[in-house]
């Protein structure tokens, strides 16, 4: 099952969506909401939200999907469950919320949405919020037997253990030439039709590596862990420097384009240089 979410300003517009009689929609959850209509649900929001007019995004949008075969054998009370828990687990069982099922695709799926302003009038922290709607989902899921994200990923990775094989063995096989940059393991890389992708964030920070090949796009990692972007650009790194790298670079060059790295992957490269020196020093007794 996976969850989705993140504040949203327009909450009439977005109960509208939810509501949406052309996708089947119905409702399932009700928390401390009455209205018959978009517009009426909208105002109870508003008049909660009243109390707050700091908060612009006041309203928070969220999306439960079990898997298409789970879905298939939820009916409406089994989902007003899942929304509850799912609500209780993110700690907003106390704020207005409406839940709706959609059913207009083979993929069953919830949309919730809840006023992110508590009666007390204080805002909700949406900070990752996207990230804790992952985790309660998830730990929703194996509260209620159904199939968790983990084991959907496992079971993807192991139908393509093959292909995961292939792009592992050209990814030795460039690192043999020893590139001296990330441009130039792309570059690489692309002559044997595998596309890197960076992934680099709204404040310019490279967060990783994806890799397509033959119509499927994976994360670097998920290829093999010895790929992962904190381990890839240790070594580049390394190439073309005459002395150890000692930590992780500040910036990096890709597509003729600098970028900082993620406090997240620069915390990683680090540990791994650690590590490196460690088992360098107890490999060969220096300081013993």
């Amino acid at each position: 099952m996976i969850g989705k979410g993140h504040a949203i300003a327009g909450t009439r517009v977005s109960i509208s969506y939810g509501w949406n009689q052309g996708k089947d929609a119905e409702i399932v959850l009700r928390e401390y909401v009455i209205g018959d209509n978009p517009g009426e649900i909208a105002e109870e929001f508003k008049f909660i939200q009243s109390q707050n007019y700091r908060c612009h995004k006041n309203t928070l949008s969220f999306i439960v999907s079990p898997t298409i075969e789970d879905g298939k054998n939820l009916n409406n009370k089994d989902l007003e469950e899942l929304a509850r828990k799912f609500l209780k687990e993110i700690r907003l069982q106390d704020h207005q919320s409406i839940g709706f099922v959609h059913r207009d695709k083979a993929h069953t799926h919830l949309h919730i949405y809840t006023n992110r302003i508590g009666f007390n009038g204080k805002a909700y922290n949406d900070s990752f919020i996207g990230k804790r709607s992952q985790i309660a989902a998830d730990n929703v899921a194996k509260e209620l037997g159904l199939t968790r994200v983990k084991e959907v990923q496992k079971e993807k990775l192991q139908e393509l253990k093959g292909l995961r094989q292939e792009i592992k063995r050209i990814h030795d096989r460039v690192l043999q030439t020893k590139p001296k940059s990330l441009d130039d393991y792309m570059n690489k890389m692309k002559a044997y039709n595998v596309e890197v992708i960076p992934t680099i964030n709204k404040a310019n920070r490279l967060q990783g590596f994806r890799m397509e090949y033959k119509g499927v796009n994976l994360k670097a990692s998920e290829v093999d862990r010895s790929m992962s972007g904190n381990r890839l650009i240790a070594v580049i790194s390394q190439n073309k420097s005459f002395t150890r790298l000692k930590e992780a670079p500040k910036n990096l060059l890709i597509l003729n384009k600098t970028v900082q790295l993620s406090s997240n992957l620069a915390s990683k490269i680090t540990k791994d240089i650690i590590k490196g020196a460690l088992k360098k020093v107890l490999d060969t007794g220096i300081g013993m």
